[in-house]
């Protein structure tokens, strides 16, 4: 006999109500409604007050810093993705976050920061694509490297580039952001990897390479 786990419990009806309330707010402009529910018992309600404050162009680097510190790994993954677009604050206080589901919206959220030369958190994106338990994490975290193109992340996008394949095919595509022989010997090598993914992500950013290494077209313009 198949063993079944239990579906899970009915949302309380109130939590609902609440939350309902304070989308609508967040939706109508009532800043007040949405303040009031920053500190709501219930984790979704939270988040939901936190995303519309941002809405109505009310949040604040000390309320993504608080939304940091919320027990709940839901509200500091959102905290993680709306520090993008605040001054003062960046999504990289989570990386070491001990949830791992907090740790991949941060890697993902810091490559969406254009970041001042020498800001951007290139050690611990590398570690965590290269040691992070979580493939989803690695994952996330490859890929941010490759958005930053820093040269300093190219090490542990290649050594990403040996992981399983949901890994190895972020990480080939991120290898797009950099121009060193290295990163065109491991994209000669996944011609021949298992996965057609990674074979296609290869071949794709070896044929734009070709394309724009080519020397130009004399009559490309001509009448």
């Amino acid at each position: 006999m198949a063993v079944t786990s239990k579906p899970p419990p009915p949302p309380d009806p109130d939590v609902v109500e609440r939350h309902r309330i304070v989308v609508i707010a967040g939706h109508s402009g009532d800043l007040t409604i949405v303040e009031a529910h920053l500190a709501d018992p219930a984790a979704i309600v939270r988040q939901a007050a936190f995303s519309a404050l941002h809405r109505l162009g009310a949040c604040t680097a000390d309320h993504v810093r608080a939304a940091t510190a919320d027990p709940a790994p839901r509200v500091r993954a959102r905290a993680s993705e709306l520090a993008v677009h605040i001054d003062g604050v960046t999504p990289a206080a989570l990386l070491d976050d001990q949830d791992s589901s907090v740790v991949e919206v941060a890697c993902f959220a810091c490559g969406e920061v254009s970041w001042p030369p020498g800001t951007a958190p290139i050690t611990q994106l590398s570690v965590i694509a290269t040691s992070h338990d979580d493939a989803l994490c690695r994952e996330s975290a490859a890929a941010a490297l490759g958005a930053i193109g820093d040269p300093a992340g190219l090490d542990a996008v290649l050594l990403a580039c040996t992981d399983r394949v949901t890994v190895r095919r972020r990480a080939t595509l991120a290898l797009a952001a950099f121009d060193d022989p290295r990163a065109d010997k491991v994209l000669h090598a996944a011609l021949d990897d298992k996965d057609w993914q990674v074979r296609q992500a290869a071949e794709d950013l070896l044929e734009v390479g070709r394309v724009l290494d080519a020397p130009p077209d004399p009559d490309a313009y001509a009448d």
